[in-house]
């Protein structure tokens, strides 16, 4: 096939995609998950249920297909943060940041989060936001603007457990604080402290 009509199916395959996902989103937001119907879907998105049934099998698998791509700007924002930083030491704090804000919102999501995050794939967003969140406090150790006598792995969940109280918080000051304090537990060790007179 020409490049041009490869081009042009991708986009209409996007598009359609994305009237689905967004349809099926505000319809669970309006009226919960349970009544809601792939003829619903459809009618909502602008589109045929033999055109939905090409793209998903059924509700569930569109709410999966949306938190997916939810998590994949989530990763893609925190990528950016920290690339828009000048250090090791301001990466970190800026991908803390970045998630803590992210968890702050997240629980105006509502049912479809608690639905999707039963599902296996979260497993696989969970380890992917780990291994970049390792990798900024691996790079802030190595640079002497974290502890090193703690694994990265560690600290990554401890930052991730910290930061989640964050979708309970009533404020974006108390979401700041709330990171400082995070960032506090991540300050390297005093390297003398052992020899201080008790």
């Amino acid at each position: 096939m020409p490049k041009l009509w490869d081009e042009t199916m991708d986009a209409h395959r996007r598009a359609v995609q994305d009237a689905v996902l967004t349809a099926t989103v505000a319809l669970v937001a309006e009226h919960g998950l349970a009544p809601v119907t792939m003829s619903q879907i459809a009618k909502e998105a602008g589109i045929g249920r033999a055109t939905l049934y090409k793209y998903f099998p059924d509700v569930q698998s569109v709410l999966v297909a949306w938190h997916e791509r939810h998590v994949a700007a989530h990763l893609e924002h925190l990528g950016r943060a920290r690339d828009h930083a000048d250090g090791p030491a301001e990466q970190l704090e800026a991908v803390l940041h970045g998630y803590a804000h992210l968890a702050h919102n997240r629980r105006r999501d509502g049912e479809v989060a608690a639905f999707v995050h039963r599902d296996q794939h979260v497993l696989r967003a969970q380890r992917r936001l780990h291994g970049l969140l390792c990798d900024v406090v691996a790079a802030a150790a190595a640079a002497g603007a974290a502890r090193d006598d703690v694994s990265a792995a560690e600290l990554a969940d401890y930052c991730l457990h910290a930061l989640s109280a964050a979708g309970g918080m009533a404020s974006g000051e108390a979401v700041r604080r709330l990171v400082d304090v995070t960032l506090s537990g991540l300050r390297p060790a005093h390297r003398g402290a052992e020899r201080r007179a008790p």
